[in-house]
């Protein structure tokens, strides 16, 4: 064992007596309303420690907290995203449906508003992919008594002509197309001329003379000489006029959607067909002819 050499153990005595009194003088002397000195002194020692302590289980503690929150707020949004994709899944057939009930319910009050003239309700299944043809099928064929030729319509207008008939479909050929078109006439002016596709969205109307009058703007609709559709069908709106020669160039946009074709009537039979035009129709030719002046009128 290395014995202490005396001058060291004297130092080692003293500083342990002094430190003996000054706990003793902590212990008894009072630090204000704090209590006594020695315990100012723990708590101040200690207070570091403690926060340090608190801090870092704090960090930890909300950490965790919030692994788990993310957690169950992660699996709520993927719930909720799937019920939103759903809900919108359910509005977008709703809408289908409705506006589906909608072009029927159009079909249903046209076909009872003209119960003299023979027509039929058909439902497009099919449409013409290249863009060389313009056709549709639908859901009517002999068994129906649909024939070729007939003329195939919507309440808003000429659509198109029956090219062929099988059992339970048919193919209409729509004025868009290249080798489509129907017997046409000016409203205004009564000024007839055979429309035709281009093969683009809109149609043109041939062999209108170039001294004739033509304005954009006007209404066309069949003369009822082509022997498919009846007489005052709307075909569409003048929306550009060039001159030519011998011919005016005449592009027409047609009265009826037939890049949205779902439901159609086809026209079993030439009988008249009423439109909300044809009274703009009858004023028209009424106003073609020569004016009566008043003091003639009986």
């Amino acid at each position: 064992m290395v014995a202490i050499p005396s001058r060291h153990r004297s130092l080692a005595l003293l500083s342990g007596v002094l430190l003996a009194q000054v706990m003793l003088l902590a212990v008894q002397i009072k630090k204000d309303s704090r209590g006594r000195l020695i315990r100012v002194w723990a708590v101040s020692a200690a207070s570091p420690f403690e926060r340090s302590g608190a801090w870092g289980f704090g960090k930890v503690r909300g950490v965790w907290n919030h692994y788990f929150a993310l957690q169950t707020t992660s699996r709520e949004n993927e719930a909720l995203r799937v019920e939103n994709d759903a809900l919108k899944l359910t509005i977008s057939q709703l809408q289908s449906r409705a506006a589906e009930a909608d072009r029927l319910a159009a079909i249903l009050n046209f076909r009872q508003a003209h119960t003299a003239a023979p027509m039929l309700g058909a439902r497009v299944i099919a449409v013409s992919a290249g863009t060389a043809s313009r056709t549709i099928e639908i859901d009517r064929g002999e068994r129906d008594g649909v024939t070729k030729n007939m003329g195939v319509i919507t309440p808003d207008g000429a659509v198109g002509k029956v090219i062929a008939v099988y059992r339970d479909t048919s193919q209409v050929l729509l004025l868009t197309d290249k080798e489509g078109g129907a017997g046409a006439m000016l409203v205004n002016t009564r000024t007839q001329g055979p429309v035709g596709g281009t093969g683009d969205p809109t149609i043109v109307m041939k062999y209108v003379a170039t001294e004739e009058e033509v304005q954009v703007g006007e209404k066309i609709v069949t003369s009822g000489m082509d022997k498919i559709f009846p007489r005052d069908i709307p075909v569409g709106t003048v929306v550009e006029v060039k001159p030519g020669n011998p011919f005016k160039q005449i592009r027409v946009q047609p009265a009826a959607r037939l890049d949205r074709l779902e439901t159609v009537i086809v026209l079993l039979s030439q009988a008249p067909v009423d439109f909300p035009s044809n009274a703009e129709t009858q004023t028209g030719a009424q106003n073609s002819g020569s004016a009566v002046p008043a003091a003639e009128k009986p």
